[in-house]
């Protein structure tokens, strides 16, 4: 049983319409059911500019700075993504002290795919799963019900929680 203190300060950056909701999930389901591993989540809230930098990788931006080509990596713009407003985030496995995004292989021998088990917690719970869209993205979970249209305008009227660049939900 391994907390993550990264993880822990990630999900605070998350809408605090879900943030203890995802924080408790974390603690009391995922955290528990693996053995001699941790699960981050590797990004949670990104802002739009982030965004509109991960939307030029192979468009506009097609090198990284070694020269290796990159490749697309979202379909999203600024504003566009479920991150943008705080009711996303991705997770990764640390095994070994390395990082893995294998969503098949069973590090604890329990008999399940270790990242299917953190997918399966958080679905039971409702959120969606980036790995069951046709555009797969399988680090990705997202609280679901949420449009980024919606968001987006409200975020473009500034229906925000007082105090905060947080939408109103």
């Amino acid at each position: 049983m391994a907390i993550d203190n990264i993880t822990l300060s990630r999900i605070d950056t998350l809408h605090p319409k879900i943030r203890q909701e995802v924080k408790d999930i974390y603690l009391n389901e995922v955290v528990p059911t693996l053995t001699n591993i941790t699960c981050r989540f590797a990004y949670t809230l990104r802002t739009f500019q982030e965004q509109d930098a991960l939307y030029a990788q192979g468009r506009t931006k097609l090198f990284d700075s070694n020269g290796k080509k990159l490749g697309i990596v979202t379909k999203a713009k600024g504003g566009q993504s479920i991150h943008n407003y705080g009711l996303a985030f991705d997770i990764v496995l640390l095994v070994n002290g390395g990082a893995s995004w294998d969503d098949v292989k069973d590090f604890d021998k329990d008999g399940k795919p270790d990242w299917m088990e953190v997918v399966n917690i958080y679905k039971r719970h409702g959120y969606t799963w980036g790995g069951d869209w046709k555009f797969k993205d399988s680090p990705h979970l997202e609280k679901s019900g949420y449009d980024w249209r919606t968001l987006l305008a409200k975020y473009n009227a500034g229906d925000f929680i007082s105090g905060t660049k947080y939408v109103n939900i």
